[in-house]
């Protein structure tokens, strides 16, 4: 009697069991169908923080345009940002926060609004909060500060390790720009292979060829006469502008009797600036070399187009956007041949090691010397840059956000589907 009774219970037991298995199989197959809540930290729109900000404007608009199911939340703590992107689409919503430090808006600000407001998922650059509710998605652009620590300064170097490295292990998923740095994020800090997906960056699409009355009016704006030799990205050791110099004097120096074209670097004095300015007085070039200072972007697609060749010699990059950028205006591009920049340039550039002034000095020879090499250049460099869009980029993100949540216990969804 008593096996039976115990045979009885247990069979009970077991219908209820596949009971509520069934019940929660329905529930999570009707909650994974909802619309995801993701919400995104655009604290950098409208702060200058010119790649930071730049990434998360065209990843909102881009994702924007290729999705109106899932609902999003912006934060912002700018009024800038409020006024840009306010209203524009029906499944966004933005709220501004206090501006306050990181360490303040990261881990208390951000984390109490997301308690307010719940999400299923947040996506940050660098730095996430460490005891977000709800799943994080972080980008982290290069580890640069991991391996050029004497670029960045000491203060910055240190909370970048600190923050970053506690980011990328504790993040649901991982997002960067290239392989490159892929590799790095998984040796530097022994991160699973499967939590690191790559988003490829693209230049937006009003960068292309300039008419040549926008070239002229231009190149009077910077006082620029006639062809000329670019360079484009923050004044700062990483950009290995110093060796650009001393390519640039040594084929003054060949060349004695010809007229050399100008050198003309765009971009903001950064950390550590000092370094390229007095390689240009040592050099004694101040007269054949234009600073510009911060150029507006509307300007930089003319300045791209008109250059007889464009040069990055970066040691450095994530991603490395102003050789692309100079592609889809039609530059012929002279380029690095470290970490991420053969994935961009590809075979549409000459790439060549930034650490030969010799190398590169021949690399701009040719350039500026063989019209039909130029051609040849500017036409691959076209082709190369069609391959990168925002839109793909978004929909790369798109997936990055679903694996994410496929490394979540589904039942959380359940607790608060609202």
């Amino acid at each position: 009697m008593k096996g039976e009774t115990r045979r009885r219970v247990d069979a009970e037991t077991r219908g209820e069991e596949q009971s509520r298995r069934a019940v929660l199989s329905s529930l999570i197959t009707h909650h994974s169908s909802l619309p995801l809540r993701i919400a995104i930290d655009a604290h950098s729109v409208g702060t200058g923080l010119a790649g930071n900000e730049s990434y998360v404007v065209n990843l909102i608009e881009a994702l924007a345009e290729i999705d109106n199911e899932n609902r999003y939340t912006l934060y912002v703590t700018k009024r800038e940002a409020v006024e840009r992107f306010q209203n524009r689409w029906p499944n966004f919503a933005v709220h501004r926060t206090w501006p306050h430090t990181p360490i303040v808006r990261i881990p208390l600000t951000l984390v109490r609004e997301l308690r307010r407001r719940p999400v299923d998922i947040l996506h940050v650059q660098y730095t996430a909060p460490p005891f977000a509710p709800c799943a994080v998605v972080a980008t982290i652009h290069d580890l640069s500060f991991e391996h050029l620590p004497q670029t960045f300064k000491r203060r910055s170097r240190a909370q970048l390790r600190l923050t970053v490295r506690r980011s990328a292990r504790t993040a649901s998923h991982i997002i960067v720009p290239s392989e490159h740095t892929r590799r790095d994020i998984i040796e530097t800090y022994k991160i699973e292979l499967e939590r690191v997906s790559v988003t490829p960056l693209a230049a937006p699409t009003h960068f292309a060829p300039a008419d040549e009355g926008e070239v002229r009016r231009v190149r009077e704006r910077y006082k620029i006469r006639g062809g000329y030799i670019l360079a484009v990205g923050s004044i700062q050791p990483r950009k290995n502008l110093a060796r650009l110099i001393h390519a640039y004097s040594l084929l003054r120096r060949e060349r004695a009797r010809a007229k050399l074209p100008q050198l003309v670097l765009v971009g903001k004095l950064a950390w550590l600036y000092g370094e390229t300015l007095g390689a240009i007085r040592e050099q004694g070039i101040e007269a054949l070399t234009i600073l510009t200072g911060y150029v507006p972007e509307i300007d930089l697609p003319a300045l791209y187009t008109g250059a007889l060749a464009f040069v990055y010699p970066s040691y450095f990059e994530g991603f490395g956007l102003p050789p692309l950028e100079a592609m889809q205006c039609g530059a012929p591009v002279v380029a690095g041949n470290q970490t991420s920049l053969p994935e961009v340039v590809g075979d549409a550039g000459l790439l060549v090691d930034p650490f030969n002034v010799e190398a590169l000095a021949g690399a701009i020879a040719r350039v500026i010397d063989d019209s039909s090499l130029r051609e040849r250049l500017r036409d691959r460099g076209l082709e190369r840059a069609s391959h990168f869009s925002w839109r793909a980029t978004a929909r790369l993100t798109l997936e990055a956000y679903k694996r994410a949540m496929g490394g979540q216990n589904p039942e959380s969804r359940i607790q608060n589907p609202e």
